[in-house]
């Protein structure tokens, strides 16, 4: 009698590779050389920028400051997405150029290339696994990175102590208004193209501006200087509340007059809290909340800091497709049949075109924060270029 009902364990292992055995068998057998030096090369990557980018600066802050080892620890893992992010492109790139190499090196890939399967179909499972990697580290660079960064800083803080947290919080806060002015009759007028305000703080912390300083030209006939030691805005009649501060106001007659407070209610915008609280680096930040960021900056009309970032939401997209152009580029190059990579030639030609590609990213993002070339032109430049240069090589190669 034979049992029609399989065991729970069975059916989960056979949900698990029915759809292995569902690839054919010319794409499995290319990814299992493609994957194994891949994982190989995520690991040597991701070690080697942990170690230079983040364990030697820990260790200093063991010995100088006296971060407790656990917490040193924590920081580290948390800062692994971020290291993870750039190890992936990388490992790409010298995984498909050493196994590629390697198939093309003990002729296997002539031998197909001799059964009528072109270079095209001998590089698709490696153009799927970079196409996998792409949006894997879309999802780290947009999720992960942003969230693990801010734990690894705040670990570090409160391993640190207070010599540590005196570098909390924003400097230099300038937020400008435009709009209508006030004119002697109590009028607005009809153009709002006018400077009405600026707001500037030294420092903001704690959800308080220090050191605040607000030039108010809203009206035609007076000039108002505003400054205080603190401010805080307050969400229920949406106004500032500055303390221990001081009020010059200048008439157009010339007219001086001074008044100091302890406390004054200012009715202003929201805006300097919102700039204050934009990261300083696009990396912590998530699309969603440069996209904020970008509308902050849009308001105040910051025309550097806008271009700025456009860039590098542009760069939240560019970044991940590093893993399809390398992908593309290292299985060309390596199905050539007149290259015989050895592991350090295959290293040594990755570093090059790594740097290559990266040097040529920071030079269009640098123009685009210029001003020299519209955001989305500066972004994605080298990647349109190098992908149009890796379809020459897979058309040469196909010839």
């Amino acid at each position: 009698m034979k049992l029609s009902n399989q065991s729970p364990i069975k059916k989960t292992i056979n949900k698990i590779i029915t759809p292995w055995h569902s690839i054919s068998l010319i794409d499995r057998w290319l990814l299992g050389q493609i994957i194994p030096p891949m994982l190989f090369a995520i690991s040597a990557f991701t070690v080697i920028s942990l170690s230079v980018g983040v364990m030697f600066d820990l260790i200093r802050k063991i010995v100088e400051y006296g971060l407790p080892i656990l917490q040193a620890l924590q920081a580290l893992i948390y800062s692994l997405p971020s290291f993870l992010v750039l190890s992936f492109p990388m490992a790409v790139l010298l995984a498909t150029l050493l196994s590629y190499g390697k198939l093309s090196a003990n002729s296997e890939l002539l031998a197909l290339k001799s059964l009528g399967i072109t270079t095209s179909r001998i590089i698709a499972p490696a153009v799927a696994v970079s196409i996998f990697m792409t949006g894997l580290t879309f999802y780290f660079n947009d999720n992960l990175v942003p969230t693990s960064n801010k734990l690894a800083e705040s670990t570090l803080r409160s391993g640190i102590g207070s010599s540590f947290n005196k570098q909390k919080g924003k400097n230099n806060i300038i937020f400008s208004r435009k709009g209508s002015r006030i004119d002697i009759n109590n009028k607005p007028t009809k153009t709002n193209t006018f400077l009405t305000h600026i707001f500037y703080a030294s420092r903001f912390e704690n959800n308080i501006m220090k050191e605040v300083t607000v030039l108010d030209f809203s009206r035609e006939n007076i000039k108002q200087i505003l400054t205080a030691n603190s401010a805080k805005f307050n969400r229920n009649n949406s106004s500032w509340v500055f303390s221990d501060g001081n009020i010059v106001s200048t008439d157009s007659k010339g007219q001086t007059t001074s008044i100091k407070f302890k406390q004054y209610i200012y009715p202003f915008v929201e805006g300097p809290l919102d700039l204050a609280k934009v990261p300083k680096d696009a990396s912590d930040m998530s699309l969603k909340e440069a996209l904020e960021a970008e509308r902050i900056y849009k308001k105040i009309g910051d025309l550097k800091e806008i271009r700025k970032i456009q860039v590098r939401i542009q760069e939240k997209f560019t970044l991940p497709c590093a893993c399809l152009v390398f992908g593309l580029i290292g299985s060309i190059l390596g199905s050539k049949s007149n290259l015989r990579s050895s592991k350090s030639q295959g290293f040594g030609l990755s570093v090059i075109l790594i740097l290559v590609y990266y040097v040529m990213s920071f030079i269009f993002s640098s123009f685009g924060v210029k001003g020299l070339l519209p955001p989305i032109i500066a972004a994605w430049f080298p990647v349109i270029i190098s992908l149009s240069g890796g379809f020459y090589f897979l058309r040469k190669t196909s010839i």
